[in-house]
This record gives C-alpha cells, structure tokens and sequence, in this order.
C-alpha cells in the first residue's frame, strides 16, 4: 500500500503520523501523479498547527502534508487534455503532496522541462510562483529600490534573484547568519529585528519604493513606515498585519500559466531555487521540523520514491 505522512488532528508534531492509503482516482480535469518530490514550507505545519487558508474549510483528517509536488503522471482524469500517462509535471496537489501519489488539478499544473531535476521542479508551485506573484503586483519600474523582509527564506531567496533580473536594487533583511547569503543573491544586507527600519534608512539613503513582506510581526510594523503609499507594502508573511497598516496581501495567481513561466525564469538563470537539504519520505518529520525552527536558508525537499 502506498504511503503518506499526515497529520491526524490540529496539534503540534505529536499529531503527525505516516499512514497506508490506496492511491487516489482522479476526477475531471485531475491527474493522478507518482510522486518525486515534495517542497516543505512554513504553511505545512501552521495547517497542522489549525491556521485555514482564506476561504478554505477544516480539513478531513488524516490531511497529508505538502503544498507543491513534482513526479510523473500515472493516470488521467476525464476531459484531461495536453497531459499524457509517463508526463513529467510539477504542480500544487489538492490534498497534500507527502505522499507516493497525489492528485493534481490541470489548472495549477505544468509541464516540467527536462533540464530541471524534480527536486527543483519541485519548488516553484509555491515559493518561487508566490515570489514572483508579489512582484508582479508591485510592478516596480527598473532602478527602484523594494524592501524584503526575510530574504534569506524559502520565498525570498526567489524573490531576491527575481527582482534583480527585473532591474530593481533590493535591500534585504535576514539574521546576521545569513549575511554572506543574502549579499550573494545581490542584496544589500540589513539584519533584521528592533531597530531594523533605521538600519534600513542607513542602507538606503534615497528612500524605499516598495516593501514586500515575508517575515510579518515586529518587522513588518516598523518597516512600514518607510513607504508613504501603502499600496506599495505587501505581504506573505503578515497578510492581516499589512492589511492593518494599509498595505495588501500577495495576490497569488495561481495558474498553469505562472507555473510554465517560472520554469522558464530558472531554466533561463533568472534565479536559482538552492535546494540545500533533502530528505527521504521515511524522514518527513525530519524535513518538517528543519523549517518549523525557522533557521533554514533556501528550499528543503522530500525525495519519493513511488510505489
């Protein structure tokens, strides 16, 4: 029997747990997909933990882990068309994506190239496309200067690269760990923390024309203030807080379309995804808890092997 690591009610890691589940039949306009990789998030354990997404419902438990996935297709739902059975794909799953086999909805589901490795593909449906959603929304013209808080994570190590390719100079924060990391994406590094927004007027001299937010809290309201047009802070991180302070949500896409054009951006080197660390399925909890510390620097996989 396949396996996938869930979650058996809202708690802490003591309510994790891998189970045996038949693999899932795919509905209209659903592919079920042998998994290869899984990316592992923040969002992960806060779903865990009770956080539900906008508009979403309690889920039914045991809910597997994981928001994004890469593998190859085993079966096609009804009316699925431009997906074969053998396809390397990479996507968001419905319902959770540690597993050996998930279903993927066409509609948030792409195309992997054959020059990107799955554990790559692997990362893009959320860290890299909310990444680049986020940019999107600010459209900065090139030359202007975007704050973003937590650069040295998941999300903003993309988000970093992205901006620079789009001609934007980025003053990022992070822990002094992860100084030497963030610089080397092109940022100008401001450690994060009590006292961050005047550390950021000394790193930036000539003002902030954009904040885009990742770590939420304290250092969301007190970088704020550096932005007189509200419409220019946006958040990942705080969605509510940048609401409070006149700012916005990422408005995430959530499309095919983003997914191919984010595989193009890495395949061109518009970014790196730096995967630096993956674990096997039968460590899940390992993979899990290495991002609940916070601590982590890039994107941490778990490599399936399916059944």
């Amino acid at each position: 029997m396949p396996k996938a690591y869930v979650f058996t009610r809202n708690g802490g890691p003591e309510v994790e747990a891998f189970v045996e589940q038949e693999a899932p039949t795919p509905g209209p306009g659903e592919l079920l997909v042998a998994v290869r990789a899984a990316g592992v998030n923040p969002v992960d354990w806060k779903l865990r933990d009770g956080y539900l997404r906008p508009g979403s419902t309690a889920p039914e438990f045991p809910a597997v882990f994981g928001s994004e996935v890469a593998g190859t297709v085993e079966r096609v739902g009804p009316g699925v068309e431009g997906f074969e059975v053998g396809d390397a794909v990479f996507g968001n799953p419905l319902s959770g994506g540690y597993a050996e086999y998930a279903l993927l909805p066409v509609s948030v589901t792409a195309h992997k190239p054959d020059s990107l490795p799955f554990t790559e593909a692997a990362v893009l449906p959320v860290a890299a496309a909310t990444a680049y959603d986020g940019l999107r929304q600010l459209d900065l013209e090139p030359g202007s200067t975007l704050l973003i808080t937590g650069a040295g994570g998941g999300v903003g190590v993309v988000a970093v690269q992205l901006a620079r390719h789009f001609g934007l100079r980025v003053v990022g924060t992070s822990s002094e760990a992860k100084k030497d990391f963030v610089e080397s994406l092109g940022a100008v590094h401001v450690p994060s923390g009590p006292g961050v927004a005047e550390r950021v007027r000394v790193a930036a001299p000539d003002g902030i024309d954009a904040v885009y937010d990742l770590v939420g809290g304290d250092d969301l309201r007190a970088v704020a203030e550096l932005v007189t047009d509200r419409k220019r802070l946006i958040s990942a991180g705080g969605k509510p807080l940048a609401v409070e302070l006149g700012g916005a949500a990422v408005a995430r896409a959530r499309t095919a379309a983003v997914l191919d054009e984010v595989a193009r951006l890495v395949v061109d080197g518009a970014f790196t995804t730096y995967v630096t660390q993956t674990f096997p399925l039968d460590e899940a909890a390992a993979a899990l808890r290495a991002v609940e510390s916070g601590h982590t620097r890039g994107k941490i996989v778990i490599e399936v092997a399916a059944a």
